[in-house]
């Protein structure tokens, strides 16, 4: 199936019976979570990747909020990322992500639910082009909660965990906010999440969902533009 993005006027692609299906936009970061546990689970899927500027009414009718990630899998349609993530991880049990520790579970939680304080400044920094330092330091003391938490290899402990994923792709799209500040993330300051990086771009699912920093700044250019590049990187002729 091609990775073109489908726009408003196509035709959706049948759905072949008993084949989970990914409603995609390929540098949505909330959509990367689900490919990543996707990938992590190794579960078989197809990817159908959507305009999230000119939606097809098919896609509308499967989510009317008009977001991704939908994962579809015959007569059943969920979507957000978290519901998403959480579902496959419960309906397929192989390389579960979710802690069986209650407490655990309960701290993965909390983190995960606070992430928006990181997210909010990190596109607030973006938008300003580096320009407001105050807003990278509040990105910063966001982030320092994070690095306080971080006290094993990953956030699951030794292995992996959901929490680990979710917060993933705001931390592969920190080269483009080191290009766009001049600055990179500080190691002095965040020893642990920095290490903690190092450890995740050597994971197979992060490496088969990944995007180099000028695939993600050639979509964040064309996006500031107001008419977003989906197929950036992909060939034509496809």
């Amino acid at each position: 199936m091609s990775q073109k993005a489908l726009a408003k006027g196509s035709t959706l692609p049948p759905l072949e019976k008993g084949k989970l299906r990914l409603y995609s936009m390929r540098f949505c970061p909330y959509a990367q979570r689900t490919r990543l546990v996707l990938e992590h689970k190794n579960i078989p899927y197809e990817t159908v990747n959507v305009n999230l500027k000119e939606k097809p009414d098919w896609f509308l009718e499967k989510n009317p909020l008009g977001l991704v990630p939908i994962v579809e899998h015959d007569d059943k349609i969920v979507y957000e990322s978290a519901v998403c993530d959480d579902y496959l991880d419960e309906l397929f049990k192989t390389n579960p992500l979710t802690p069986a520790d209650v407490y655990r579970k309960a701290r993965e939680r909390i983190l995960a639910d606070g992430f928006h304080k990181v997210t909010t400044p990190f596109y607030k920094v973006l938008r300003s082009k580096g320009q407001d330092k105050e807003l990278l330091e509040e990105f910063y003391k966001a982030l320092d909660r994070y690095e306080k938490d971080l006290t094993e290899p990953f956030f699951g402990g030794n292995n992996l965990s959901m929490l680990d994923y979710h917060l993933w792709p705001w931390f592969e799209r920190l080269g483009i906010m080191a290009r766009i500040t001049g600055q990179a993330l500080p190691k002095d300051r965040f020893p642990c999440l920095s290490a903690w990086m190092d450890r995740m771009y050597e994971q197979p699912a992060v490496r088969k969902t990944v995007f180099s920093d000028d695939m993600h700044g050639a979509f964040l250019s064309s996006f500031a533009t107001g008419t977003p590049d989906y197929d950036v990187g992909l060939d034509a002729n496809l």
